[in-house]
Parts: structure tokens; C-alpha cells; sequence
């Protein structure tokens, strides 16, 4: 049995060299000990009389595992990197790729333990500047807990090549000066090291900017952030308070309405002063002056609905309309231009209308509900389904409109318009044609929105299908009002 000797922190081209004796020799795994140049040892020296270079091929799966796992501070993996390899050489090509076999296993958890170790050096080393012998010199302390000073300092170099920087570990130096790279013996920290309060400062604003109580996970925070690096981070005095302010910040945040972009909140705080100047809507419809309703419904506050929408949409087409068509609610292209039916929806409906031969101009377009009802998600408004409560309140506009008008027959398009209609919550699939709306003539069929997304689904013949039905109900509506036909 031979000793082979190896530095603590030899790296993998150190490994290699010796390796490659081994095998020259033809030691197995049991004939050698890897011991450090400061280890006492009465075993005999690797001979090193070999002087044939021979060429080992090891596949790429070993030599990731080696570029990692050699790095790590456990004393056997010189050892198990060796065993492994023998066995490669021997035959078991695939073996590095075998997490099941022992010795495999535990050298990714060196390999895995070695990229965490790299990646915290990154995220956690801090500098602070400091004037060495007229020169400007960055400085860093950090306590790796394996070899990883020579993998983790170029990550430093590539983004600070500018300024010149020392890093300081227990294992090593690295020093970056005149853009050359140098690495030097163990050094230990200054017990006087003073505080950089321009760096430090910038990393307690960021960090107490970033930092999310909704979110505050202490396990996971703890996971990523060990407290054994703490010492070194200057925005980990922050941590305790923040954490102990976190629930009253999340429930304060939840407490706050959430913020209008400025068009609505101009627009919302005009029609509130409106409101207030005139109190409440006389309960009896301006009967033939569809004019007369529009502004009062301008400053409707009937329903809550009216404290986020951007303004009161109203329905539109001519006084004498013969068909009354009754949507659900404005979308979010409809709350913005005030007018009913613009959308992708209004847009599928004018084609439609196009195809059964009717004219929209003269038909009276409006909805059951006159304000848009959304939730905010980011940037845009999604729809949302109004409740029966506020298409009850909103009832008493579209009785007013129906009254003003008196049209020969009146569309319900959806659930939404057949409910406000009815006072009854009815299966349009089942109740679809002709209907009597309490002594008025009447039409139910789906709203076009419903059939937007069915078009939305690729590769569905649905679609079309549903398209073809609803442009013969809008013939059906033709034939039992005539005067709307193109």
C-alpha cells in the first residue's frame, strides 16, 4: 500500500496527475491513501519512476462530478474520486451516472454541497472600500465551508474588473490588482475591520426595499440565507425587526384599496362630486326622453359598482328602435369608450348581425348591467360576472329604456340580460327562442362573448357550429321584426 500525497485544497489537475500515476502502476483503490504533506504517514511513497504519459478517457458524466465534488473539504474524496474512476477503467463506463451505487451518491452530495457553497460566496461575499497606500482597494471577508475560492472568484472578476479588489477566507486569498489575478496563503480577519457606510448603507436600502412581508417564509429564508454567513452581511440586523413587523404590514396592505390608474381616478372623483350634488334618482323613469336618463345615470349610484368603473355606459341606437338587444355588462373597451358593444365581443356581434342581413343602426344596443364589474390582475381588468343584487339594482334603468322606446321585441343575449329580464335565473340552452318578457315580445339566445371563446380553442368544429346557430337566431329576431332588416 502506498500513501499518495495531496495538498487540502488540490484541485482537479492535481487529482488528474496523481490519478494517472495510480493507474500506471496498477494500484487499486485498497493499495493507496491520500494523505496532505503535513499528515504523518508510515506508508511508502507513490514511486514516481513512471515516466509514460498514458491517456485516460473518462466520459463527460465523471468529469462533471470530478470538476465539483474535488472542491468539497471532506477528506475522502480524494478516495471515493479514485475508486470511481478504477472502476470506469475497469469497464463500468456508465457508472458516474448511477446515483444508486454508495460511493457515487455521496459524491454528488459533494458535487451538489460545492455549487450551493459557490453560489452563497456569490450572493453574500460584501465589500467595503478601503485606502491602501494611496490606492483604493475593495475588501471582502467570507467563510466558504469548502475549496471554492479559485471556482467562485472569477464570477468577481468578470463584473468588477474595473477596481481592484482583495477576498479573504480562512482557506485562501485572492487578489485582483492591475487586472492580473493572483491567490495567496490563508488570511485572517482584522478584529478592527471598520464599517463602510456608503456600501453598507446602499445594501440596507436595498434589501429593506426588496424585502416582501407577504411573502416572509422564515424556514425558507433561514434555507437560503444560513445564519452562519451573517456576520458578514450588514443587512442582517435588519432581519429581526423586519420579521416581527411583517404580519401588521401584510395586514395593513390588505386593508388598502388598491390603486386606480390616474384616467379612472379622475374620472371616478368627478362622477363622485356629481353624486353628491344630486343625492339620489327620482324612482319614476323620464318616459320618452332616453336623453333625460342618460345624465342621471351618469352619476348612478345604485349599486357599488359605480366606485371603479370608469363611467356609466348607456345603451345607444335610435329612439324608435324596433328590437332592443340587452347584453350582460360593458367590457373593458366598452367602460373606456362609454359606448356599448365595441369590444372583440361587439365586434363578433356586428358580423353576425352583418350575416343574418340585419341592420345594427337600427336596433337600440344596451346591457343589463351599466357598469364594468373586473378584478385588477397586473396591468389589466378582467371580467367579472355581476351578482343578481346589482342586476336587480340596475333593473330600473333598463325598464326605462324599454319603456322609452316600446320596441317590438326585445333580445335577451346571455344569462346575465335572460335573468334581468325575467327575474329568474333560466338555462338559455333550454329557453333559447322566442319568449314573452311579462307582456313583452321577446328573444333569448347566448351572449357573442360566448362564442369568442369558443374561438379561442383551436382545432374545436364547436365553434363554428355555435356561430351558424346564433346567426339564425338573429334571423328568427329579423322575421319577428321586420323593420330591422337591412
Amino acid at each position: 500500500m502506498f500513501a499518495v500525497t495531496l495538498d487540502h485544497d488540490a484541485d482537479e489537475a492535481a487529482f488528474r496527475a496523481v490519478a494517472k500515476q495510480c493507474i500506471a502502476h496498477a494500484l487499486s483503490p485498497r493499495s493507496v491513501a491520500f494523505v496532505s504533506p503535513d499528515e504523518p504517514t508510515l506508508l511508502p511513497q507513490l514511486p514516481t519512476d513512471t515516466h509514460e504519459d498514458i491517456a485516460i478517457s473518462v466520459p463527460r458524466s465523471f468529469a462533471t462530478l470530478m470538476h465539483d465534488a474535488v472542491c468539497h473539504s471532506a477528506s475522502d474524496r480524494f478516495a471515493l474520486l479514485y475508486d470511481v474512476l478504477w472502476r470506469i477503467c475497469g469497464g463500468e463506463r456508465d457508472l458516474a451516472e448511477r446515483a444508486s451505487d454508495p460511493h457515487v451518491a455521496r459524491l454528488m452530495d459533494y458535487a451538489h454541497s460545492v455549487r450551493r457553497d459557490i453560489h452563497k460566496m456569490h450572493a453574500f461575499l460584501r465589500f467595503r472600500e478601503r485606502q491602501v497606500e494611496g490606492r483604493t482597494v475593495y475588501t471582502a471577508w467570507f467563510e466558504p465551508h469548502h475549496h471554492i475560492l479559485r471556482r467562485a472568484v472569477p464570477f468577481f472578476v468578470d463584473r468588477f474588473s474595473n477596481m481592484d479588489f482583495l477576498i479573504a477566507t480562512p482557506r485562501g486569498t485572492a487578489i485582483w490588482q492591475d487586472r492580473t489575478l493572483s491567490f495567496n496563503p490563508p488570511a485572517e480577519r482584522s478584529a478592527d475591520e471598520a464599517r463602510d457606510e456608503v456600501l453598507d448603507g446602499l445594501w440596507l436600502t436595498y434589501y429593506r426595499t426588496t424585502f416582501n412581508p407577504a411573502r416572509l417564509r422564515l424556514k425558507s429564508m433561514v434555507n437560503h440565507m444560513p445564519r452562519d454567513f451573517w456576520n458578514n452581511m450588514p443587512e442582517t440586523a435588519l432581519i429581526p425587526d423586519m420579521v416581527m413587523d411583517a404580519a401588521p404590514r401584510v395586514s395593513g396592505m390588505m386593508d388598502m384599496r388598491a390603486d386606480q390608474p390616474e384616467l379612472f381616478a379622475e374620472r371616478i372623483a368627478g362622477r363622485m362630486a356629481k353624486s353628491k350634488a344630486q343625492h339620489s334618482v327620482p324612482e319614476d323613469h323620464a318616459e320618452g326622453s332616453l336623453s333625460a336618463m342618460r345624465r342621471k345615470a351618469e352619476t348612478c349610484t345604485r349599486c357599488p359598482l359605480f366606485r371603479n368603473a370608469t363611467q356609466t355606459v348607456f345603451g345607444e341606437g335610435p329612439r324608435n328602435a324596433p328590437v332592443v338587444f340587452v347584453g350582460e355588462q360593458p367590457g373593458d373597451q366598452e367602460d373606456l369608450a362609454g359606448k356599448p358593444f365595441v369590444g372583440p365581443a361587439g365586434q363578433l356581434f356586428d358580423r353576425a348581425l352583418a350575416d343574418a342581413g340585419l341592420d345594427r343602426s337600427r336596433a337600440y344596443v344596451t346591457n343589463a348591467v351599466k357598469h364594468f364589474k373586473y378584478e385588477p390582475r397586473g396591468k389589466r381588468r378582467i371580467h367579472k360576472k355581476p351578482n343578481a343584487g346589482e342586476v336587480h339594482a340596475c333593473r330600473w334603468w333598463l325598464d326605462g329604456e324599454i319603456a322609452a322606446i316600446k320596441p317590438a321585441l326585445v333580445v335577451a343575449l346571455g344569462a346575465t340580460a335572460t335573468l334581468a329580464l325575467t327575474h329568474r335565473a333560466l338555462s338559455v340552452t333550454k329557453v333559447r327562442g322566442p319568449y314573452d318578457f311579462a307582456g313583452q315580445s321577446g328573444f333569448i339566445t347566448v351572449h357573442p362573448s360566448y362564442l369568442l371563446r369558443l374561438t379561442r380553442e383551436p382545432g374545436d368544429d364547436n365553434a363554428k357550429r355555435e356561430y351558424e346557430a346564433f346567426v339564425r337566431d338573429l334571423k328568427k329576431v329579423g322575421e319577428l321584426a321586420p323593420a330591422i332588416r337591412a
